[in-house]
């Protein structure tokens, strides 16, 4: 056994001892321990070095508020994980872990340089140190701040582990399965009511565990845990352990990450390691507690100085005796039943100093029963030890003024402030906080959401209290959802409720710029941090965190806000509830990415959406691309082909002849109502009062700030309803923003939209026989004078309903054919055995966009990039001339928008005939020198047989009144020349487009 390890102690099973490694080094605990309590059973109290200083660090808690034992773990290829707090990770055979922000080793750290010249990073010291030179920030001081920053390293390797989510509805959620927290939910679990109760830990319990000595209604603490539980799980409440609430979102919904694997020895085939719960719940009770405050002194921070509490924990929940020669330093009651604990383990306690002038007569008396020194009145203004505590300096205080010190020598300090109530998820609910003045802290106050809190989350400490409460809460959420219960009665023994008052900050005898008393432990912020953020102007609390970082750690400053907020308002001259709470926020714990990511991750990353026709598409050998959420048909390829022969092959057939396309992935709105057309002539550029019905339009769409936002063919099919396209990507972006306008600006008109896009199959037929192909399946006359060129109509194709445009995206005839989606796959099936004659050939996206650049048509977002105006794309032609106003009308007038300087549209033909990269960047002067003035860039590029070359269009500067000039695209294997040309490569008068 270790030799810190105390016999008969805790819940840890010694019998099944678990081997691990920390920093290389093996290390033997027991099953249960965490690794901060199975290197603390081997005498390790060195852990870590912190954010700023790298001073030598070990743990200052027992649980997740721990700021200090920052480890990194791992089990095996991939599983690595930084940042970790050692006081909640289990330990677990093969477990590998690691200190973090030291080099070369965490006993001999040559960043700790930066502790010996504290004086030059104080608070705020990146704004003041390294503002001169100036011309040293971006080559000297940012990289190396960047180099320094951070405390562990990140995984480099893919994770192997799965994640899991689910969701939760129940009556009554309890958090905290402590005493309170088990009352509430035996009080609320009555006629049926589905009540879950949930605890990070991984045993339910809470301060009964570290508190074995109380008697609750004649059974031993331990005992009655147990027989509770057992009836809890008899009453339907489902118990959920290792499992933290994370955060507290509107309408009751709960936010709860449960660890599955990371305590198993062996991990599970096809478990998750991680599942994340929404839980909606119809009442809430927060139990969370209270936590422990440290003192502010000068060398808080050494390992082997920790809560009073914490060390309580080691003892009586791991068997571990956290030092063999204690003292204990403390303002509060609790921390001498946390002396009297470790003085019955076996160890000798060196003296009980505490700040306050007298306490009640029993502690005294347990204290001379034991033998244990007492120093009332007293301060601590020092503690010594290079990598742990060897001593304390303690002082009496005398009306203020600080007497003669005396050296205590010691192995541990353990230290309490008092207790500060756990208000993290209530802050969440954006709940009100109201200061107490006995307990030095702020309390729950009212809360938008229906929830209750309880225990010592309310400041009511000692186990009857909370028991009692507990269960009063319980009965009142039961009797909120229209239940009766009856809270039960318990008795409780040897219940050490204690009381106590908190410092801002101890009184020294060190001059305040050389003492270095830790609030934020995580960050190396000092109380002198604190009020010399005051002296240098800020006056709000969030000023002084951000200025000094406190609480800005990754226990979110669970240990020091309220320690900050007590000093800074004494620095300010006011009262901590005029300078107020900084906010907290989700989650309450560090979270895995992995968690909140769950199954989104590989070929789920995104829901992937596919067409009636994608089967087909597979089956006949597509190749595929993702499209938004849409896996679409990139090419279909022959036996031996690549992309570039497929992709050729399909452009030359489908001007040649025929060609079929799956253009299903489309956007469709439809806008209905007799406002319908005063809403299109709103958003859209073009006018729309005068296109008859029947007959169809391109529409384009622009922002408030005048750059192009979607575009796509509308069609009007009656007086008032409009056939509305969009791009691919953009159908839920367009039919938010149309929404926003008619609800907030336009709501007196007339007009209903609604998403049809999942609604319609729509399958493109382009190329010569396009029209042959089709006549005979519709009795829709398609010759160019009675069905011509942007024109819709609703018919019959094959037998079945259709909404029928002829429109082109290629220059030559085409016609898309609309159907209910589930017709799609037997209507591409008729086209293609119709087809066959004239060769049909079906063709992808990358086809598509060929044949669309050879005519010199647009693609929102390749062509445009968020700052793209219609003039820029030579599309004067699509903005009304007369229309009074549409969206992005006035910033179109913007003169900025119409220098002849700004990047427009035009087409590139390379000197050499070589294919350029999408990308690309063009210079005007190929011989100037770097860095060169980019003048622009290419936004498609592709080889075009039609053409006889390549082609390619770009954004240039006053590319418009360029037309012929020559321009330069630097290349890694050299400059290519190429002529700005218009941006119609073929059949400019569109001959092709006609029967």
């Amino acid at each position: 056994m270790s030799q810190y390890r105390v016999s008969g102690r805790g819940r840890v099973d010694t019998a099944r001892p678990v081997s691990f490694t920390f920093d290389g080094r093996r290390y033997t605990g027991a099953q249960g321990d965490t690794v901060a309590s199975a290197l603390l059973a081997n005498g390790v109290h060195l852990m870590g070095r912190s954010f700023k200083y790298h001073r030598p660090r070990g743990p200052v808690a027992a649980g997740s508020e721990e700021p200090n034992a920052l480890i990194g773990t791992r089990r095996g290829a991939g599983r690595f994980e930084p940042n970790t707090r050692a006081t909640v990770q289990e330990i677990r055979p093969g477990l590998e872990t690691t200190s973090q922000n030291r080099y070369p080793s965490l006993k001999w750290d040559i960043g700790a340089v930066t502790d010996a010249a504290y004086m030059l990073f104080s608070a705020g010291f990146y704004y003041k140190t390294f503002m001169w030179p100036k011309s040293f920030w971006h080559r000297v001081y940012e990289p190396f701040i960047r180099a320094a920053a951070g405390l562990g390293v990140s995984p480099t390797e893919a994770d192997p582990d799965t994640y899991a989510s689910r969701y939760l509805h129940c009556d009554v959620l309890v958090v905290g399965a402590g005493p309170t927290g088990l009352a509430a939910a035996r009080a609320a679990a009555v006629d049926g009511l589905r009540v879950v109760l949930v605890d990070e830990n991984a045993e339910a319990g809470g301060t009964l565990l570290s508190e074995p000595q109380a008697v609750i209604d004649g059974k031993p603490a331990w005992d009655w845990l147990a027989s509770e539980l057992a009836a809890l799980k008899a009453a339907g409440v489902r118990v959920m352990t290792r499992t933290t609430a994370i955060g507290y979102y509107h309408q009751n919904m709960i936010g709860l990450c449960e660890k599955l694997t990371d305590h198993l020895a062996e991990l599970p085939a096809d478990t998750p390691r991680e599942r994340l719960w929404r839980v909606r719940a119809r009442q809430v009770v927060l139990a969370q507690g209270a936590l422990e405050k440290p003192l502010v002194f000068h060398g808080n921070d050494r390992p082997g100085v920790m809560l009073a509490g914490s060390g309580q924990t080691f003892l009586n929940r791991y068997g571990v005796l956290v030092g063999k020669r204690p003292v204990v330093l403390t303002s509060h009651d609790s921390a001498w039943y946390a002396a009297f604990d470790l003085h019955d383990a076996g160890a000798k306690v060196q003296a009980i100093v505490d700040t306050r002038p007298g306490v009640h007569e029993a502690l005294i008396s347990g204290a001379r029963t034991r033998g244990i020194p007492v120093r009332l009145s007293h301060t601590a203004t020092a503690t010594s030890g290079r990598l742990r505590v060897s001593s304390i300096r303690v002082n009496p205080v005398t009306g203020g003024t600080v007497g003669r010190a005396e050296t205590l020598g010691c192995d541990a300090v353990l230290m309490s402030g008092g207790w500060t109530p756990s208000l993290h998820l209530f802050s969440h609910t954006r709940g009100t906080l109201a200061w107490n003045d006995d307990l030095t802290t702020f309390l729950p106050g009212d809360t938008p959401e229906d929830c209750v809190i309880a225990g010592a989350s309310r400041g009511l400490w000692g186990i009857g209290a909370a028991l009692k409460d507990g269960a009063e809460k319980g009965a009142e959420v039961a009797a909120a959802l229209g239940k009766t219960a009856t809270p039960a009665s318990l008795s409780v023994a040897n219940d050490r409720t204690g009381t106590g008052v908190s410092h801002k900050e101890l009184p020294t005898d060190l001059s305040a710029g050389k003492a270095k008393a830790f609030v934020d432990y995580q960050n190396d912020v000092t109380a002198k941090d604190l009020r010399l953020a005051v002296r240098e102007g800020m006056r709000s609390i969030e000023h002084v965190k951000r200025y000094t970082t406190n609480g800005m750690a990754t226990d979110q400053g669970k240990m020091s806000n309220i320690n900050g907020l007590n000093i800074a308002a004494d620095a300010l001259g006011k009262a901590p509830p005029q300078v107020g709470l900084t906010t907290f926020r989700p989650p309450y714990t560090p979270t895995s990415f992995g968690a909140f990511a769950g199954y989104h991750r590989g070929s789920h990353f995104e829901v992937t959406r596919k067409t009636q026709i994608d089967g087909w598409a597979a089956e006949n050998g597509a190749v595929f691309e993702p499209v938004g959420q849409w896996r679409r048909a990139w090419y279909f390829p022959r036996a031996g082909e690549d992309m570039t022969t497929a992709v050729r092959r399909e452009c030359v057939a489908t001007r040649a002849s025929v060609g079929i396309f799956d253009a299903s992935t489309l956007g469709k709105i439809e806008v209905v109502g007799p406002d319908a057309v005063a809403f299109m002539n709103r958003m859209y550029t073009n006018p729309w009062t005068m296109l008859g019905v029947g007959r169809c339009r391109y529409g384009l769409l622009l922002g408030d700030d005048g750059f192009i936002r979607d575009d796509g063919v509308i069609g009007r099919l009656g007086p008032d309803r409009f056939h509305v396209t969009t791009t691919t990507g953009g159908a839920a972006r367009v039919l938010n923003m149309m929404e926003d306008y008619l609800q907030t600006e336009w709501p007196d008109l007339n007009v209903w939209l609604t998403s049809t896009t999942e609604q319609w199959s729509t399958i493109a037929l382009n190329g010569p026989d396009a029209a042959k192909l089709l006549q005979p399946l519709t009795d829709v006359t398609l010759t160019d004078e009675a069905f011509p060129h942007m024109s819709c109509v609703e018919c019959n194709v094959a037998g079945m309903p259709a909404r029928l445009f002829r429109v082109s995206f290629t220059g030559e005839i085409g016609f898309e054919v609309n159907v209910p989606a589930p017709m799609g796959r037997k209507l591409w099936e008729v086209l293609w055995e119709a087809g066959q004659p004239y060769g049909i050939t079906a063709y992808g996206t990358e086809t598509m966009h060929v044949l669309r650049a050879e005519k010199g048509f647009i693609i929102v977002g390749q062509e445009t990039d968020g700052t793209v105006t219609p003039q820029d794309c030579g599309m004067e032609w699509a903005i009304g001339k007369k229309k009074p106003d549409f969206v992005g009308k006035r910033g179109l007038a913007r003169p900025d928008l119409s220098l002849p300087t700004r990047k427009q549209l035009v087409g590139l033909l390379t000197e050499d005939r070589s294919k350029l990269e999408e990308g690309a960047q063009i210079v005007f002067d190929p011989a100037q020198p770097l860095p060169m003035t980019m003048r622009g860039h290419v936004t498609s590029s592709y080889h075009s047989d039609a053409a006889g070359r390549p082609i390619a269009l770009a954004l240039v500067e006053g590319g418009h009144a360029r037309l012929g000039e020559t321009v330069h695209i630097p290349m890694p294997g050299g400059t290519i020349a190429a002529k700005i040309a218009p941006t119609v490569f073929v059949d400019p008068e569109n001959t092709r487009l006609k029967i």
